[in-house]
């Protein structure tokens, strides 16, 4: 099958949208099928081949981020030339309602459309407005897919419709095969807490964490943590104030060395305070045998249902996240039950799956695109 897939953010500023299209277009093409893949990107050094890049894109705030995105005239005639000579069986478009490359693409289809909506918002005023508008531009979808019951539910709000609902996929072996890494393990003693995120986005949570490490080292003195993530680390650390000794702050990390610290840290902490679709990170930590503790927004229930695969905590709330920490880390016993059930639960999220999924949703808006022009 010839597969076209449209970005509708910066492959410069790599997010979870940007990697769920690289992993899903690069497991069709071990399948065997020809995918092309079309984003912003301003650096044409090292991209994949299967990428056409149609230049810098323009950061605009959005949903507690920064999204950047590429649109105008320019940008859609380079659309429609990747369409023409794609000449794709079917164009997979994510985050259509976004204005960026995506809808763009959608708005030039001449063939099939599946979408994926990755977004979980609780309220736009922007969405709101340009709803009639964006539901025109939508009849043109034949099917559609969102990674979470959150991202179905915004998507639902604001566009009408319905969509199937196939979460975010992971590569799970690469996560259960990574071996403890001396660097940060710790002991009963001395356990140790990891932190993934960029440090700059307060909806990540760092600042949660930072309030209750203090509450933390008051019950388990020796306890160490370790933050990985983009950002000012200097005002980052300041965060912690004297308890920024205990804090190891290890910047960007490879792949590798995130599952080495996945796998290796005694609890791993996802404080999100909102603006989460799904939480492909917990997966991630789940596979590689890390316990979860995590706040209590509803994307993050779902992944853990709701305790049964890791630990909550009431959102934003510092208090009860060193509670939940000390107790956890008190009863390694029961945190072993709950890894090992959590191992289990993480393969349904595996490509191999996910991918497969994806893929009969493409065979389905192929047929119902024939079935109409057959009537």
């Amino acid at each position: 099958m010839r597969i076209g897939i449209a970005c509708p953010y910066s492959w410069d500023v790599p997010g979870g949208v940007q990697f769920h299209i690289r992993d899903l277009a690069e497991e069709f093409m071990r399948r065997g099928h020809h995918v092309e893949v079309i984003a912003p990107a301003s650096h044409i050094e090292n991209l994949p081949t299967y990428l056409t890049p149609t230049g810098s894109a323009i950061p605009i705030p959005y949903n507690g981020s920064v999204a950047r995105l590429a649109f105008g005239p320019g940008v859609a005639r380079q659309v429609r030339a990747w369409l023409r000579k794609g000449n794709f069986d079917i164009l997979h478009v994510h985050e259509p309602f976004i204005p960026s490359l995506s809808m763009l693409a959608l708005m030039s289809a001449e063939c099939p459309v599946v979408s994926t909506f990755h977004t979980a918002l609780d309220k736009s005023r922007a969405f709101d407005l340009a709803a009639p508008l964006l539901r025109r531009v939508l009849e043109k979808i034949q099917s559609r897919i969102a990674v979470s019951q959150e991202a179905r539910r915004t998507a639902v709000q604001y566009l009408g419709g319905d969509a199937f609902i196939i979460p975010n996929g992971v590569y799970t072996a690469s996560f259960e095969k990574a071996e403890p890494d001396i660097r940060f393990t710790g002991t009963n003693e001395r356990p140790t807490l990891g932190f993934l995120g960029r440090l700059d986005e307060p909806r990540k949570g760092l600042p949660v964490v930072a309030r209750a490490f203090s509450t933390i080292r008051e019950t388990v003195p020796g306890v160490h943590l370790y933050v990985a993530g983009r950002g000012d680390i200097e005002e980052a650390r300041a965060l912690f104030g004297s308890h920024a000794q205990a804090v190891t702050f290890l910047g960007a990390v490879s792949e590798e060395d995130k599952a080495a610290l996945l796998s290796s840290v005694d609890i791993y902490l996802a404080p999100n305070t909102g603006g989460e679709s799904f939480g492909i990170i917990l997966i991630e930590a789940m596979s590689a045998g890390s316990f979860v503790v995590a706040s209590d927004i509803p994307a993050f229930r779902a992944v853990l249902n709701s305790g049964a695969f890791g630990a909550h905590f009431s959102n934003d709330d510092d208090t009860n996240l060193a509670e939940v920490v000390v107790r956890e880390l008190s009863d390694p016993a029961k945190r072993d039950e709950t890894v090992a059930r959590a191992r289990r639960e993480a393969h349904r999220y595996d490509w191999s799956t996910v991918a497969s999924q994806i893929f009969a949703v493409y065979e389905n808006a192929i047929r119902a695109e024939k079935m109409e022009l057959d009537e």
